[in-house]
Parts: structure tokens; sequence; C-alpha cells
């Protein structure tokens, strides 16, 4: 019961965290990336599936449930023809969580799934890192403060601990925490240095 509790909770926290940013996406304020939804969909979902091939239980699920709200964010992108600019970068990173799924089914390891997954999922988080030391007023830290609180509790809620059910939450709670510290930091230095950054501006991409 303690377990559910505690995935139930990391549930909870996912919505808080996603419904701001989709009622955003409806009022027009924020125009996601469809074809990074739909990677950061599909490399969610299959990590979600490698974990209960992992016995992960009930820690996975608040993964599974954080993989569908980002698939719907992909769909309210392309339905509201928000920006869907495409890169070659982009491509990479579709071609490798397309090729994960069958990579797990010829290994039998789930582990080879998640580690190529955790790998791109932190390698498209680049780019939000870059633009929030130049920007740091542009991104919302309460977002990836909720985004570690959601990873711990994911962890907790574990029935099996090993690198594939635990690889995922802890590497992007990780990254959230950094993101948080980095941005505080910045904040804090432009504001001892009398500089600014131009301001809060319109929503930009936020990360799962």
């Amino acid at each position: 019961m303690y377990k559910e509790l505690l995935a139930a909770a990391a549930v909870v926290l996912t919505f808080v965290m996603f419904g701001p940013y989709v009622r955003s996406i409806r009022a027009g304020r924020t125009k996601p990336h469809v074809f990074s939804w739909l990677i950061w969909a599909l490399g969610t979902f299959v990590v979600f599936l490698a974990q209960l091939a992992d016995r992960g239980g009930s820690g996975a699920w608040p993964i599974g449930v954080s993989g569908v709200i980002t698939g719907y964010i992909a769909v309210l992108a392309y339905s509201r023809r928000s920006d869907t600019s495409i890169t070659r970068v982009d491509w990479v990173f579709l071609a490798v969580a397309l090729a994960a799924l069958p990579s797990w089914l010829m290994t039998s390891n789930p582990l080879t799934a998640v580690v190529l997954l955790t790998a791109m999922d932190l390698a498209g988080f680049a780019p939000t890192f870059r633009h929030a030391f130049s920007h740091p007023h542009e991104e919302r830290i309460g977002f990836y403060s909720l985004g570690v609180m959601r990873n711990v509790l994911a962890i907790a809620a574990l029935e099996h601990y090993s690198l594939t059910t635990v690889l995922f939450p802890a590497a992007v709670g990780i990254a959230c925490a950094l993101f948080v510290l980095m941005v505080g930091y910045r904040r804090t230095k432009l504001r001892l240095s009398g500089e600014h950054d131009g301001g809060p501006s319109t929503v930009t991409e936020q990360h799962r």
C-alpha cells in the first residue's frame, strides 16, 4: 500500500506539472515544437514499458502517465499548427527513439532501450539549458522543481530497483535539479550585477 500511495502522489504531481502548460497551449500563449514532444512521448513511453518488464510495478506508472500526457501535447501542437520546424537533430532523436524498441526486442534486454532513451532525453535538454543560461527569467523553475519531486516519488514507489527501472527517472530528476540551481544562480548573478536578460517573455519550450 505504501508504494501505491507514493506512485499516486507522483501521478498527481505529474498532472500538476503539465496542467498549466496544456492550458497555455490551448490559450495560444505557448507554441510547442510538435516533433520534440513526439520524440519525448515515444521515449518516455518505451521507458515505461521497459520498467514494467523489469518489475518496476506501481513506480512505473508516473512515467507512463507522463508519456501519455507528452503524447497529448504533441497532438495538441500538431492540431493547433504550433512550431513544426524540423531540424536534422530532430530526425536523429526520432530515429533513436524508434530504434530503441526493436533493439530491446532483438537483445531481450530492456536496459538497452532505457540507456539509449535516457541519453537521448538528456541530449534534448541541452538547448533548454543553453537558452536559460542566457535568459534565466524566460523559464519557469517551478515546473522543473515539481519534476524533481515527481521523479523522487516515482523512484521511491518502484517495487524493484535496478538500473533499468531507476536510470531514467534518476537522470531526469538530477537534470531538473541542476537546471533549477543554474537558473537560480544566473538570476542572482544578473540581479547583483545590475544586468538583465530582457525580462519574462512568451513561454518557451518546457521539458517533462
